[in-house]
């Protein structure tokens, strides 16, 4: 199945891209969000963070999520994932490191829930250093994705 997006793999690199950066934006502001929300817990300003945090995983983040794999997976498939193609030790490392983050995706959002029910379990301290992950991924994925060094 390599190839199979022929002329198409350009524009869907592209979309590719664009909801990466979509997402990427939703995973830096959600555990700023966060810290935000447990600073506010039992006081009247935590229900505004409440709706704040849902508006961002219904609008930007899930969807942004969703189309990245869709996306992903069309051009991993292009790129022969699926049909055995070598040299593609890059993309499987790449796709580990996507799928972490996706379970730190799933913390994120299942924190704030917590949050929503009056339920902080992490310190002010470890939840700032959570807002570290992303930026180290996309350092790592990014650098993958460009210098397929292996």
């Amino acid at each position: 199945m390599t190839g199979w997006l022929g002329g198409a793999y350009l524009w869907v690199l592209a979309a590719h891209i664009i909801v990466v950066v979509f997402w990427m934006a939703g995973l830096f502001m959600l555990p700023r969000y966060l810290v935000y929300h447990q600073e506010t817990l039992g006081t009247p300003e935590a229900a505004n963070w409440v709706e704040r945090e849902a508006r961002l995983r219904r609008i930007i983040l899930t969807p942004a999520m969703i189309a990245v794999w869709l996306l992903g997976l069309g051009l991993a498939a292009h790129d022969g994932l699926f049909g055995g193609v070598g040299g593609l030790g890059w993309l499987h490392t790449k796709l580990a490191l996507v799928v972490l983050l996706t379970g730190y995706h799933g913390w994120a959002v299942g924190y704030s829930k917590r949050l929503a029910r009056g339920e902080a379990r992490l310190s002010g301290r470890a939840l700032r250093l959570s807002n570290e992950v992303p930026a180290v991924a996309v350092v790592l994925i990014v650098g993958l994705a460009v210098v397929k060094p292996f």
